[in-house]
């Protein structure tokens, strides 16, 4: 790769993903770069060749990296972008902040984004998906975001810039997002800390949470999240089509489809990103056969299949 940019952060050549996502596998990243600061970032990009691509990564809860690793500069916001502040019922987080964390103290502050609290990941990768969860999404708390073009420069962009859908948003080519502002109901901080420990309990029930996974693998055919209310229709969730289908539980060397929830894939021990990747679309096809639906991924697949 052609010479990049001074930085006052980390840059690491040839570094391995494995130990950065979820799944814990993958190969190299031609370079991570770590920047100290926003303006760090700023000239970074500014001064990064133009045929050189650049891939934002957030926590690695929603990602499959590919054996062959990735061509690319991965960027990966941490201190400095991980803020949390609270101002009336406004939320400013940055970009490397956990969902989780900000659920949190918004409540403490008697502001209701309890619908992040169980969604793994952190706030750039939850804006950038839509997230959400009991009928919620970010899109219905959105503010706006501040980004670093490919460019170097600092935009602030609009829910009309992101064009927010089910699972997805327009987020230009190569943008860095950096922090986004939400605003939430009001409630009583207690009542908003009682919701969430209820939806944990809820969560650990249904979801493999202790083993190696990456979340929901497909998307919900019908276009929408599960609201955990007693009337939700199941018939065109993910999970649904997927037990019909009779592969709950199903693997490929070391992935599985999880027993104790069909949508999630699990790393059940030795898994490679191809036995990942692999199970996912033997699962596709499947479903296909058997109910005439192609699930889409929910897990975003990066990566050269094997190292060139």
């Amino acid at each position: 790769m052609t010479d990049l940019p001074a930085v006052r952060g980390r840059l690491t050549p040839n570094r391995d993903l494995s130990d950065l996502t979820w799944l814990r596998v993958g190969g190299p990243a031609d370079y991570l770069f770590q920047p100290a600061d926003l303006e760090d970032l700023q000239s970074f990009l500014r001064d990064l060749p133009a045929g050189v691509d650049v891939f934002p990564m957030g926590v690695g809860s929603n990602l499959i990296v590919r054996d062959g690793g990735l061509r690319a500069v991965v960027i990966r916001l941490g201190r400095g972008f991980n803020t949390i502040e609270v101002e009336g019922d406004t939320v400013t987080a940055g970009a490397a902040a956990l969902d989780a964390h900000v659920a949190r103290k918004s409540a403490e502050a008697g502001v209701d984004l309890t619908f992040l609290r169980t969604i793994p990941g952190s706030i750039g990768g939850a804006v950038r998906m839509n997230a959400g969860c009991y009928g919620s999404y970010v899109a219905d708390v959105f503010v706006s975001v501040q980004v670093v073009l490919r460019d170097g420069s600092l935009k602030t962009l609009t829910a009309d810039d992101l064009n927010f859908q089910y699972r997805q948003t327009d987020l230009p080519e190569g943008a860095v997002l950096v922090s986004a502002t939400l605003r939430g109901p009001e409630g009583d901080p207690d009542a908003l800390a009682t919701r969430m420990e209820e939806q944990l309990r809820k969560r650990d029930e249904s979801q493999p949470t202790k083993e190696r996974s990456a979340g929901s693998t497909f998307r919900n055919p019908a276009g929408f999240s599960s609201t955990g209310k007693a009337d939700d229709v199941m018939d065109l969730k993910a999970w649904k089509v997927i037990d019909n289908a009779g592969l709950r539980g199903a693997t490929l060397g070391g992935a599985q489809m999880s027993v104790k929830h069909s949508n999630f894939m699990i790393n059940a021990g030795g898994a490679t990103a191809a036995d990942l990747e692999g199970l996912g679309e033997n699962v596709r096809k499947k479903v296909y056969a058997d109910s005439g639906i192609w699930l889409e991924w929910e897990i975003m697949r990066v990566g050269d299949p094997e190292r060139s």
